[in-house]
């Protein structure tokens, strides 16, 4: 027998020199949940280990993350009832609590890289990512309030604008108005494949963002379709985005791996919180190693091809990298 793979198996030596795939704290985003007030820390039940914090305890926690190397971040509002509107106004209030966490946190890490959400639903009283009127979410109304959004965003300081909103031509109507208003060098990650998955319960418990009625099918990706994806892809590129992304990451490696076969932009997968949610679980009941099982999820989503990964785990990858076990 002359061909032997297991010869490059034999040690730990071995394998890491002819390793195809490593995830770094660098390839990591981490999600964050923004409330209002002061000293405010609650758990999202439905994703244990995770909080949402006032912009005081915020600070703390991205002091502390900067500290084991993590340094991009992505920012999600809680807002409350009151606030919202069908029109999403509060969205570009200069009264917005996200906007002052935004320009607080680039004041005291301007070495961060902060991402923002922009999409309706946080502060939707309709609950959607769109405007609705008569039921059904208008695409080219909602255009104006996302390109607000952004411009807010980008004049508090932020890296990079995140649209998760769907809607077509988006991309290109948030480019040209952060251009007008001078902020060219302000990025785009777009979520391209972003599917109409059942993967996203503790993330909208987090931010009580269901949608009052009806659901969000006639923007997001049916879960059947894969080729779509490319038609989403060429788009977005050609409209100005400098990210494409994918979302649920797990349940789509394959689509991940399509983009990248097919695209020269970085890809972006965003590792969603019911696929964390179901291995916290799996560890708290004995059935999984966390610590081993945790590296090999995010592994898979770097393998399939994503250049950063978002994910509730980075955190505890970035521990995990200072404790020299993985």
């Amino acid at each position: 027998m002359l061909a032997r793979p297991r010869r490059n198996r034999k040690s730990a030596a071995l394998r890491g020199m002819i390793r195809e795939n490593r995830v770094t704290v660098d390839d990591l985003i981490y999600p964050l949940f923004v409330t209002d007030g002061k000293k405010q820390k609650s758990e999202i039940a439905s994703l244990p280990g995770n909080y949402r914090l006032s912009i005081d305890l915020l600070l703390k926690e991205v002091e502390t993350c900067m500290k084991l190397g993590l340094k991009s971040f992505i920012l999600f509002p809680v807002v409350e009832e009151a606030l919202k509107d069908k029109e999403a106004t509060y969205s570009y209030s200069k009264k917005n609590f996200y906007l002052k966490a935004i320009k607080e946190l680039k004041k005291e890490f301007p070495e961060s890289c902060l991402i923002s959400d922009v999409a309706m639903d946080p502060y939707s009283s309709d609950g959607h990512d769109g405007y609705v009127e008569d039921g059904k979410i208008l695409n080219d109304e909602t255009l104006p309030i996302l390109a607000d959004m952004a411009v807010a965003q980008a004049e508090v300081g932020i890296d990079v604008v995140g649209p998760s909103d769907m809607m077509d031509g988006r991309v290109e109507f948030i480019r040209e108005e952060l251009d007008e208003a001078g902020f060219e060098e302000v990025s785009i990650m777009s979520y391209t494949a972003k599917y109409a998955s059942a993967f996203y319960g503790p993330f909208r418990d987090a931010l009580d963002s269901a949608p009052k009625s009806g659901d969000k099918k006639t923007y997001q990706m049916d879960p059947a379709n894969k080729w779509e994806a490319i038609r989403e892809a060429d788009l977005d590129e050609a409209e100005g985005a400098d990210f494409l992304m994918v979302k649920p990451a797990l349940l789509y490696l394959d689509v991940i791996y399509l983009l990248k076969e097919q695209s020269d932009l970085p890809i972006a997968a965003y590792n969603v919180s019911g696929e964390c949610a179901m291995l916290i679980a799996a560890a708290k009941n004995g059935w999984l190693d966390y610590e081993k099982a945790m590296p090999e999820m995010l592994l898979s989503i770097k393998r399939a091809g994503a250049d950063v990964i978002l994910s509730y785990f980075a955190k505890g990858f970035a521990k995990l990298v200072k404790e020299g076990k993985v």
